[in-house]
């Protein structure tokens, strides 16, 4: 009898390219600066809810 491990039942392939879609074309995701110190730390701290599956400025309240 065969042992059952994760990699005979989960193909890393889709998983791998949505992570490499998601960091490399989403709107969410941003390059950082490497010239300038305090853009990369703006960058850190800037959280987005806005983008595919998420808020739309029309939608968003002034609460948000």
């Amino acid at each position: 009898v065969e042992a059952i491990t994760p990699q005979t039942l989960i193909n890393i392939r889709p998983v791998v390219a949505a992570i490499k879609e998601f960091f490399g074309t989403s709107q969410l995701s941003q390059f950082m600066d490497q010239n300038n110190p305090l853009s990369g730390l703006t960058l850190k701290r800037r959280l987005s809810a806005l983008g595919p599956g998420g808020l739309s400025r029309e939608r968003a309240g002034l609460e948000v």
